[in-house]
């Protein structure tokens, strides 16, 4: 037969309808629209990133410096090169009332007048900027956000100050444009002009503090070229350049790997999937058996039989992937005012076509992938066994070409999902998770079915029939436990992995909180200041403990007089600032894993003690030279040990110390960290407040429940991914339920005629379905809890902890999704007369 014959009998076969194709069109559409609504969300962020660079960024460009201004030459240089240059203050800070009676940790945002160069921020009520920077009452105005304000009980017209200088609350800060630059802040915004802050002793040498400046080019300026001569012009005073191309890659960087996460997730949602569509063809094409015996005594060859049906399931899975891709596509849209609303960052949802093109590729291999085997078996099936309605004969595997073909198709999968992810080691990684999980799910149903059948033949159960009967269900040949086992359990497994991992992160800042994590971090405390407050400070009866030690910032740029980025690649030691300290000895509870500390009185060339972890990461060593950017200032200075510096207590941790002499001069503040019981936290941040208005004092306890509730909002995402992929489990379930209805219908008309009342009947398939529920969530529980030791340990750096709470629900929500599949299921063949059943199967 030719293939315009083929195709003619494909074509009059599919007139019959979609019997049969219901769950294959469900599970492809499923996990297909799941990949293209998370990659539309994410390609229209990322659009919108790059549509709104300048505005985000605020200007076309921005140099920022740390805990320092530019310089006059410095800015300048920046006034020449650029139409307007603003320059934006961003510091934490303590809000307090007028009276001093409370306080509140706030972000505070000082600008000049050129502020802002794009865009607009938004007030409430609305008003000019100028207009709420004049104030009233010979007061400077001010912006607050409206969680803070509500945290304060202010109104428009109040008093509040920051440092030594009283402002008048003039409206809530509703949005400013470049906020989403602005990175993550334990405190809400507040918006004033810098020239207010003269008096209030907050911005000063050594205090912390990022000087930014954003500029507006000339149209048409190469923004390469701008970067070449500012980071050339400028360069002793090291700055920092981003310009709009890429205004907020923090931003950019989250959400484009939460994306590709989610993406992944949605693989796992197709592969369980792809169970149901495998199943589902499998049985269309058992329901064709007459039809492909016909065909094959008329002449019909065996690529004839395959070309026949990979026509028709070619037809179902485009049809099946259009149905996902509007789907897909239009749920963002339909939720787009929600998305929106949620970001921090403009975001235009539409049709985006490289998500969907990527969805459509993936669920194409996949249905390709799942769909091979059943036609295998199809036109290797004999004429004879057939007719007969006998065994079919098959060989246990089928044909080289065949095995050949789904490592091809499987191998593309993996490989367009490496290509697209951006993240081949974990992409692989998580196909190698997959395809573990298959392994260990497959093995599952096939020794549950054995120990079932064992289980069925034991003399304890007899004077159980019903848990029997159940039992020799399971084991019996043509049983649905290995469809049942594979497609809940891994659904099940991403979410107990999800589940392992959230409660493992939030578990370990609970467990690190009590016994190792200060109450306060305080900054900006001024060298005059840190005697007096240490003295306050230790007499405290509440105060178990305190550290201090004097605070700079450098960026490391140099190492052996080659670019610290071309030595240490891209560690985040040699990203942006980092932490420098200095002390005359060795300090208390310090470890030094390397070399030796300087001597007392030493005045000799500089000297660095540096972490050894990450020494150990940049591949540093004793005697190497380091050159670090300190305010402006390179000094160059000879490793000589390493510490052990422990960075996950919430207590301070000094990438690099310095002998003292070495920073000579250097203007610096001091850091504390103050370790005090949970009642006297409350009158000890209100004293030291009041006390030393220019310090700030951070409540770890309350930064570590802001990193907690933002770890939330990504474990939830996560977790709504998850539950697409339980979802087609669930969707597989019904399927094979409803494949199995036939034969449950007979099963129950003959248990009827024995004299087994519904009762009896309705148990035994309650039982069959919790077995099977059972063993899905057990084996879930398993591969979860590998998956989410393997992500804490080495994904996250975390110690992993069980948690039996999860792995509990896991278990108990396997039995109950089974449970509800299969009872739906069975309350037609309950009603069904057993006269009737019977005697249409004579």
């Amino acid at each position: 037969m030719s293939l315009g014959v083929a195709m003619r009998i494909a074509r009059r076969e599919l007139g019959g309808g979609l019997k049969g194709f219901r769950i294959f069109l469900a599970c492809l559409a499923l996990g297909v629209a799941a990949i293209a609504a998370v990659g539309t969300v994410r390609a229209s962020i990322e659009a919108g990133l790059a549509r709104e660079g300048a505005v985000l960024l605020g200007g076309d460009g921005r140099v920022e410096y740390t805990y320092r201004r530019a310089t006059d030459a410095e800015r300048a240089y920046l006034d020449s090169v650029a139409e307007i240059v603003t320059e934006v203050i961003d510091f934490r800070s303590m809000a307090q009332l007028d009276d001093g009676s409370d306080r509140a940790l706030t972000q505070v945002k000082a600008v000049d007048g050129a502020w802002p160069i794009y865009g607009a921020p938004v007030f409430d009520p609305p008003m000019a900027t100028d207009t709420l920077f004049a104030g009233q009452g010979g007061l400077p105005g001010a912006a607050m956000s409206p969680l803070l304000i509500d945290r304060l009980e202010l109104a428009p017209g109040d008093r509040f100050r920051l440092g030594d200088q009283d402002f008048v609350l003039m409206a809530a800060l509703v949005s400013v444009p470049d906020n989403a630059s602005a990175g993550f802040g334990f405190g809400p915004p507040t918006l004033v002009r810098s020239a207010d802050l003269a008096a209030s002793g907050l911005i000063r040498e050594g205090t912390l503090f990022n000087a930014e400046y954003r500029l507006k080019l000339p149209p048409g300026a190469d923004l390469d070229a701008v970067q070449a001569g500012v980071q050339e012009a400028l360069a002793e005073g090291a700055p920092r350049w981003r310009d709009a191309r890429n205004g907020t890659p923090g931003v950019s960087n989250a959400v484009e790997r939460l994306g590709r996460f989610l993406v992944l997730v949605g693989l796992a949602g197709l592969a369980v999937g792809g169970v149901g569509i495998s199943a589902a063809v499998r049985a269309y094409l058992d329901e064709k058996t007459e039809t492909i015996a016909t065909l094959k005594v008329l002449g019909a060859a065996r690529g004839t039989i395959f070309a026949i049906y990979a026509m028709q399931i070619g037809v179902l899975t485009a049809l099946g992937i259009v149905i996902g891709l509007v789907i897909g596509a239009g749920l963002p849209l339909a939720f787009a005012p929600m998305i929106s609303a949620a970001l921090p960052v403009p975001v235009e949802l539409g049709a985006e076509p490289g998500p969907l093109v990527e969805a459509a590729l993936y669920g194409a291999l996949a249905a390709a992938l799942f769909t091979l085997w059943p036609l295998a078996r199809a036109q290797d099936i004999r004429v004879a066994a057939l007719y007969r309605d006998a065994a079919t004969g098959l060989s246990r595997w089928p044909r080289p070409t065949i095995l050949l073909a789904t490592v091809l198709l499987l191998a593309a999968l993996v490989g367009l999902a490496a290509l697209f992810s951006g993240t081949p080691t974990i992409t692989l990684a998580a196909a190698g998770g997959i395809f573990g999980a298959f392994l260990l799910l497959v093995l599952a149903g096939w020794a549950v079915r054995r120990f079932a059948r064992w289980a069925a033949g034991r003399r304890g159960l007899r004077g159980r029939p019903t848990l029997r009967m159940a039992l020799a269900s399971v084991g019996g040949p043509g049983n649905d436990a290995a469809s049942v086992v594979l497609s809940l359990g891994l659904g099940l497994s991403v979410l107990a992995a999800v589940g392992q991992i959230d409660n493992n992160l939030r578990g370990a800042i609970q467990r690190e909180l009590p016994s190792v994590a200060p109450s306060f971090f305080v900054v900006d405390i001024q060298p005059d200041q840190i005697d007096a407050l240490r003295t306050r400070v230790e007499g405290d009866p509440g105060v178990s403990r305190m550290d201090t030690a004097p605070m700079l910032r450098g960026i490391i740029t140099t190492i052996n007089g080659q670019p610290a980025q071309e030595v240490a690649g891209d560690h985040w030691v040699v990203r942006g600032d980092r932490g420098v300290t200095y002390s005359e000895a060795l300090p208390d509870r310090t470890t030094l894993t390397e070399g030796e500390w300087w001597p007392e009185g030493y005045a000799g060339a500089p000297l660095i003690s540096f972490s050894a972890n990450e020494a150990a990461e940049i591949g540093l060593r004793i005697g190497d030279e380091m050159g670090v950017n300190i305010l402006g200032r390179e000094i160059t200075g000879t490793v000589a040990s390493f510490r052990a510096v422990d960075f996950t207590n919430a207590g301070m941790g000094f990438t690099i110390a310095m002998n003292p002499s070495a920073l000579a001069g250097a203007p610096h503040s001091w850091i504390a960290t103050i370790y005090a019981g949970q009642d006297a936290e409350a009158a000890l941040m209100r004293d030291l407040s009041r006390t030393w208005p220019n310090i700030t004092v951070i409540s770890v306890r309350d930064a570590i429940g802001a990193v907690t509730g933002l770890m939330g909002q990504v474990a939830a995402a996560i977790t709504y991914g998850a539950l697409i992929t339980l979802v087609t489990g669930a969707v597989v379930l019904i399927g094979a339920a409803a494949a199995g209805e036939r034969a449950r219908t007979y099963e129950a008309a003959v248990l009827k005629t024995l004299g087994a009342p519904r009762a009896i009947v309705l148990a035994n398939f309650a039982l069959r379905s919790a077995t099977l529920g059972a063993a899905a969530g057990l084996v879930a529980v398993f591969a979860g809890g590998i998956a989410g030791w393997a992500v804490s340990r080495y994904v996250m750096e975390t110690e992993f902890a069980f948690d039996p709470g999860s792995a509990l629900l896991i278990v108990l929500g396997g039995v109950a999704v089974t449970m509800l599949a299969g009872l739906a299921f069975a309350w037609r063949p309950l009603s069904a007369s057993p006269a009737g059943v019977l005697r249409a199967r004579e």
